[in-house]
Formats: C-alpha cells, structure tokens, sequence
C-alpha cells in the first residue's frame, strides 16, 4: 500500500517550457546585477566558494562568478551552488508578482485529493529546496506548501543516482515498498525501481513512447491501488 508519493516538479507537476522560458532566462538576466549587490554576503560567498571548488576555476569577482554561472544556466548544469543561487533569485520575481509558477490542471487538486486520503507528500527536484518551496508557494493554484512534509534536491544525491532514492527512504522513515515516485524522466525511474520504490512515467503530452514503468498523462490516470 502507498503511504507517500514523491514527485518531480519539470514535466510532472508542471511544464518544463515554464522553468526553460520564464525562470531561466529572468535568473540569466538578474545573475550579473544580483552578484554585483550581494557579492559580500556570506551565503552567497559560500556558494560561491562552492562553485569554484565544483569548476576548478578562481572565482575572485562578480564577473568572473557570472561568466561560470551562465555557462552553467546554457548547458543546463545541475550544481548545487547554482540551484541554491537561482533559487534567490527567483524569490525577488515570485514576491515581486513578476510570474507564478504554471501548474497542469489536473495538479493541485489531484495533490489535496492525496493529502485527504491521509498520504504524505514529497517532492524531489534538482532546484534548490528553497526554490521549490517559492515554486508551491507561488503557484498558479496559489499556496500549495502546506500538503507537503518535505522536500529533497541535490543535497540528497543526482536523480539518476540509485543511492539518492535510499538517501530519500532513510529521511521519509517507510519502507520503499511504501513509496511512489513521480517523474517523466525514465532514468530517474529507474533508479527509484532499483530502490525498491514503486514508480510512475508521467507522460503529459502522450509522445514519450514506451516505458518499464506505469505511465499515466495525467494525475487523475493514476491507480494508487495498482501498486
């Protein structure tokens, strides 16, 4: 029996184009001005000392972190140092009303319907968790942060690592058997099997073609009794 559901946010709760069109580009934009500002704070000289340490590369100016960072942003590297600095900064554009983090449809209420039915909730993503928590928060069905129990990103590990998923089981406290995966990655999925979690392909646009996992186009498809 399903206990608790972890989800992926890209292509399972929401669109990528929303991450890939809107909060990349304004975080590209906003990275020179928003290191120049806050480039003697001590969480962001850490994350920038982690940066230097992640590329091999001095990290001496604002200018010089910038050209990492939208080296990073082009390539779409997902390091920690850049999700946690990201993550400020979408925080000014979602409190400044600038955009609200799309949902599918069938999302938020397919989510209360879960939480209702006594489920704990996760989520799992390579943004930062202060970017998820923004991302809920903010998003096109308003508040959403209080259904869920926690949040993981990569400080538990790449989502195509096996040991991430083992990492995750630890920090929830339930068997794996107990666990469902959300994600439209099949890769991810596979990890999360070898795990021991249950999983599902979530296939918005129906053109991923075939899986070794359940898949559903909607969270309305999704049978929790199957599993």
């Amino acid at each position: 029996m399903i206990k608790a559901i972890v989800t992926d946010i890209e292509g399972t709760t929401s669109s990528i184009s929303f991450v890939k069109e809107v909060l990349f580009p304004y975080a590209a934009n906003a990275f020179p001005r928003f290191l120049a500002e806050h480039w003697d704070d001590a969480d962001v000289q850490q994350l920038i000392a982690a940066a230097a340490a992640e590329s091999g590369q001095p990290l001496t100016s604002p200018d010089s972190a910038n050209a990492l960072f939208q080296e990073w942003i082009a390539a779409d590297r997902k390091v920690t140092p850049l999700k946690a600095l990201q993550g400020k900064i979408w925080q000014a554009g979602y409190e400044n009303g600038d955009y609200t983090a799309h949902l599918y449809p069938d999302t938020a209420a397919n989510l209360n319907l879960w939480k209702k039915q006594n489920l704990d909730l996760y989520v799992y993503s390579s943004g930062s968790i202060a970017a998820q928590k923004l991302f809920f928060g903010y998003s096109d069905a308003g508040d959403l942060t209080p259904l869920f129990s926690g949040y993981f990103d990569t400080t538990s590990g790449h989502k195509q690592d096996v040991q991430s998923y083992r990492n995750i089981q630890a920090a929830i406290g339930l068997p794996a058997n107990q666990l469902l995966f959300l994600s439209d990655v099949e890769a991810e999925l596979d990890a999360a099997a070898e795990a021991g979690f249950h999983t599902c392909r979530l296939d918005r646009e129906g053109s991923q073609g075939a899986s070794r996992h359940p898949v559903a186009s909607r969270f309305d498809e999704i049978d929790l009794a199957s599993f």
